[in-house]
């Protein structure tokens, strides 16, 4: 304990900015079409390359978490993905402090490349980190001056952003209905179970990115173009070139969430933006955890190794949209 704690005290915050390098692979679990890696998983992958980013610079999340009380959160997530994994291969990651960073914030740079005939630029991100002060009794030592700046007694990507109620009447009736009126959305509650959180009691992002994956399964089956569906007679699988998740309060261990997902655009007939945002019931009001926003396209799949972007038919136009085709 020692000797840990005392490297750990006069860790090298300045070390933060070396960048950092690691090699992985994608877990088998995120295989789920053919040998194709999935949105979720990518951003797993950059997960991991920023906690061992924070190891490397002697930030090591269990033990800030053990000794200080502080717990590890990414909080806001933001990946675009340039070319697809397959589960052999092997991510070669980069993580740097972001150009944006500003003193007092934990904000990285990540870029994974995938090595093919050269070495390509797969996946870029930008994740902010929180050191989130835990009531549950703390740390054994108090929290170093170094890492004082970046302690926070509530996660919020906008810590700014002032808590205030969302306007819906909790008690009115059926909350879904309302949130989704005169929008051309889906949603649905969802109680938050202990495999989704982590430190005790919060919901951590991965659980957030499951829930934008449900959402996008949840959608298109209510509108009849189920993923199997499209599977079944066209061959078709969805793809995703860019995900964002943004933490704004947070959402605790058997709350009931409110998932609505939003589709806000079809472009040109190739893709489609959603946006998904959660809410929980607090205190008789109705507080947003979160927001995110997400990029789908179809593929038709050539081979067990190959697919290409599809263009919508008008019948998957018109679910996107809304409307009867």
């Amino acid at each position: 304990m020692t000797t840990r704690t005392a490297d750990l005290s006069a860790a090298s915050v300045p070390a933060l900015a070396e960048p950092s390098r690691l090699e992985i692979r994608p877990r088998y679990e995120g295989s789920n079409i053919c040998t194709w890696i999935g949105f979720k998983h990518v951003n797993y992958l950059v997960e991991e390359a920023v906690l061992n980013h924070l190891r490397q610079a002697g930030l090591a999340p269990g033990t800030l978490y053990e000794d200080y009380g502080l717990c590890t959160d990414l909080v806001d997530l933001d990946t675009r993905i340039l070319h697809a994994f397959h589960i052999d291969d092997t991510a070669v990651a980069e993580v740097a402090p972001h150009r944006r960073a500003r003193d007092g914030e934990l904000l990285f740079a990540v870029t994974l490349h995938v090595r093919r005939d050269t070495l390509l630029k797969a996946v870029t991100s930008t994740v902010r980190v929180q050191l989130r002060l835990d009531p549950r009794g703390g740390g054994e030592l108090p929290v170093p001056p170094a890492l004082a700046p970046f302690a926070v007694d509530r996660l919020s990507a906008r810590p700014d952003r002032a808590v205030t109620p969302v306007a819906a009447d909790p008690a009115a009736g059926d909350l879904l209905k309302e949130l989704t009126a005169g929008r051309n959305a889906h949603a649905w509650t969802f109680r938050i179970p202990y495999w989704y959180c982590h430190f005790t009691e919060r919901q951590q992002m991965s659980g957030y990115l499951r829930l934008m994956e449900e959402a996008k399964d949840r959608l298109v089956a209510d509108r009849g173009v189920s993923i199997k569906t499209m599977l079944d007679e066209r061959n078709w699988i969805p793809v995703v070139p860019h995900s964002r998740i943004t933490i704004l309060d947070e959402a605790r261990m058997e709350e009931e969430l409110y998932v609505v997902l939003t589709v806000e655009s079809v472009f040109k007939g190739f893709t489609y933006d959603s946006r998904m945002d959660t809410y929980v019931v607090r205190d008789g009001r109705l507080i947003q955890t979160a927001t995110g926003r997400i990029t789908h396209g179809y593929a038709v799949i050539k081979n067990r190794r190959d697919w290409s972007l599809v263009p919508f038919d008008d019948r998957m136009t018109a679910a996107l949209e809304g409307r009867s085709a």
